[in-house]
């Protein structure tokens, strides 16, 4: 019997529009011999199963099911494709786990530390994970400037701790431009982080639960043609994604060995992206992405077609891992 999945998509942040695509893609993929996917839209202002004539069926938040025509369907499984609030950071995983659906994501507290970004580091650095020097503000705090540029250096980055694809984002050449970039980062989240500069090459690498088992794929290593790999970057075209990575045989088993020991320390599940650069001919950690991008132009699932994986698969698996 066919297992009701839903992909849900879309969420709080402004991740929404790429969050969408992911799921689409997801819903597109599908084996249907396999599964009878369903579109769930979720918004700050509505949750809704949307058909492939667009009609809306409101969700009902009490066990996550719709109804339409008086039939009532809940779901065996969920595959999570909201990028960003309330998909990435722990609320949708706690609020399956209190319904006890499955889902094809980490877990509440790996997702929350994960999308954290001041926490995820601070946890991993006893373990030899290393990152780039770093300074944190919150919102209200008093800014001393000389005081974050003494720690971290110019050019620096001004990043919100919690929001991804490059939202919020600001690299800093100048101590004029320190504030700006403050205020840019604190329009996205109430909690900043500064970092850095680490010149050197940057590499992605995604880790999953394949077949039981934790896998690292293929390296990406991206060529930005911007200032950093910024949205533009990200979703315009303006960087090259080179899978598999243009790096020494030394390189590749060190990041290999950091991710896969960081999925691993974590406990993570399902699928994850981290991002390093290599400084000193050492891989730094910048931050962690567990519900990544999924659309055909993501890095996910750049590598694994390069891994000999399809998207088919790949979406299958997550489900059946979801499911065991």
């Amino acid at each position: 019997m066919k297992k009701n999945i839903a992909i849900i998509m879309g969420g709080y942040s402004s991740e929404y529009q790429i969050s969408l695509k992911s799921g689409n893609v997801v819903y597109e993929t599908l084996d249907k011999t396999l599964f009878n996917a369903y579109r769930i839209h979720i918004f700050k202002d509505k949750w809704v199963y949307v058909d492939d004539n667009n009609n809306e069926y409101p969700i009902d938040k009490n066990d996550f099911s719709f109804t339409k025509d008086n039939s009532k369907t809940t779901f065996d499984c969920v595959f999570n494709a909201i990028h960003g609030s309330p998909g990435e950071d722990g609320f949708m995983q706690g609020y399956f786990k209190l319904l006890n659906i499955k889902h094809t994501s980490c877990s509440m507290y790996q997702a929350g530390i994960t999308f954290n970004k001041r926490d995820c580091l601070s946890i991993l650095k006893p373990y030899g994970i290393l990152t780039a020097e770093s300074y944190f503000l919150n919102a209200g705090d008093t800014i001393y400037e000389d005081q974050i540029i003494s720690k971290v250096g110019l050019p620096c980055f001004v990043k919100a701790n919690k929001a991804g694809s490059s939202f919020g984002i600001t690299k800093v050449h100048k101590k004029e431009d320190l504030q700006h970039a403050i205020n840019v980062a604190f329009k996205e989240d109430d909690e900043i982080i500064i970092e850095s500069f680490l010149d050197g090459t940057e590499v992605s690498v995604g880790v999953i639960t394949y077949k039981g088992e934790t896998k690292v794929l293929p390296i990406t290593e991206i060529v930005s043609e911007n200032d950093f790999f910024d949205y533009e970057a990200k979703y315009l075209g303006k960087s090259q994604e080179i899978t598999p990575a243009r790096l020494t045989k030394e390189q590749e088993e060190q990041v290999n060995t950091v991710a896969k020991k960081i999925y691993e320390v974590l406990k993570m599940k399902g699928f994850s992206r981290s991002e390093f650069i290599f400084k000193d001919n050492k891989p730094h950690l910048l931050e962690i992405n567990t519900v990544p991008g999924l659309t055909k132009e993501s890095i996910l699932p750049q590598q694994a077609a390069v891994a000999g994986i399809s998207l088919k698969n790949l979406f299958t698996n997550a489900i059946e891992e979801a499911l065991k």
